[in-house]
């Protein structure tokens, strides 16, 4: 049997028509968006299936439409049994992992990620703020990086995707230092992200803040299936503890690499990544590249995904 460990996408993975031809067939997709529209109070399956883009991007708009795509997603593989050992997610996929292990209701969640969206797109003025993700170096040579870039401002690791690949954050002026240190070094490129402000660094202190006080209205459960964290690349079995590392997630790098490899180390050697794009399916590959790597995000990978696990047994 396939060991299983399934993967939720962060913000940047969505796109104008994620998940609607898988909720046209499925009524336990169709259900799940519902039931975000009735939380949210208005149509976000609509702004999913039919844009605009430019609305679906609005971080406010992202991560409760990433979210409910992955969920509906997930659904449907629920349906067909398919069961994980373990979960994990990329930023605001963390909260995704956290409903299918039962830590977190849908309706909680679409609302409170709409709030976590709002909280970090006001946490820095517009413009103040930026990330970058760089190719080729190592952390320790992006952690000098950040420190000699230091005396033009805040810039910080943001994620550590895999080797080669980690993204930092902070003022525009010190990312824009920091990038062109890199490249000094050694980086193969520095790549500006399309981002709304300094995700996971100190700049977004208060946006944790302001989500502790939302995280304290909300019932969260001990999970059901364990879940990494970001913030530690450890599990999390209790909801008191999830509740800390939700907060701290905000203003703290993500772990993905350290996260993946904990999963290796404990057996996991089958992952799916749930929810539109297969950006950690490549992440996975980059950690071990002999890591199986499944998706499910439309009709057709979703078929993929169940002949393969059938051929594994």
């Amino acid at each position: 049997m396939a060991r299983i460990g399934m993967l939720f996408p962060g913000q940047g993975a969505q796109y104008v028509g994620m998940a609607r031809d898988l909720a046209e067939q499925y009524p336990a997709a169709r259900l799940v968006f519902a039931e975000a529209d009735a939380a949210l109070g208005f149509s976000l399956s609509n702004l999913c299936f039919s844009g605009p883009e430019e609305e679906l991007a609005l971080t406010i708009n992202t991560q409760p439409a990433i979210l409910t795509a992955s969920i509906a997603c997930w659904s449907i593989l629920k349906g067909y049994g398919v069961e994980a050992m373990v979960g994990a997610g990329l930023s605001l996929g963390e909260y995704s992992a956290l409903v299918t292990a039962g830590s977190l209701g849908l309706s909680e969640a679409v609302r409170l990620v709409r709030k976590r969206g709002e909280f970090m797109d006001n946490a820095v003025p517009a413009g103040q703020g930026t990330m970058a993700a760089i190719i080729g170096l190592s952390r320790v040579e992006v952690d000098a990086v950040c420190r000699s870039a230091a005396p033009y401002g805040v810039v910080e690791p943001a994620n550590y995707n895999c080797p080669g690949q980690i993204v930092i954050a902070g003022e525009t002026k010190a990312v824009n230092a920091a990038g062109r240190l890199a490249l000094d070094k050694g980086a193969q490129k520095v790549i500006p992200l399309k981002v709304s402000g300094p995700f996971h660094s100190s700049l977004l202190r208060s946006a944790g803040e302001r989500l502790a006080e939302e995280l304290a209205r909300v019932d969260l459960l001990d999970p059901n299936v364990p879940v990494v964290a970001n913030v530690t690349a450890s599990y999390v079995q209790k909801s008191g503890e999830i509740r800390d590392l939700l907060v701290q997630q905000v203003s703290h790098p993500v772990l993905w690499e350290d996260s993946v490899k904990r999963m290796l180390a404990d057996g996991i050697d089958t992952f799916i990544e749930i929810g539109p794009g297969r950006s950690l399916s490549g992440f996975v590959k980059k950690i071990d590249r002999k890591a199986r790597c499944l998706q499910v995000g439309d009709i057709a990978s979703l078929q993929n995904t169940l002949a393969e696990l059938e051929g594994v047994g």
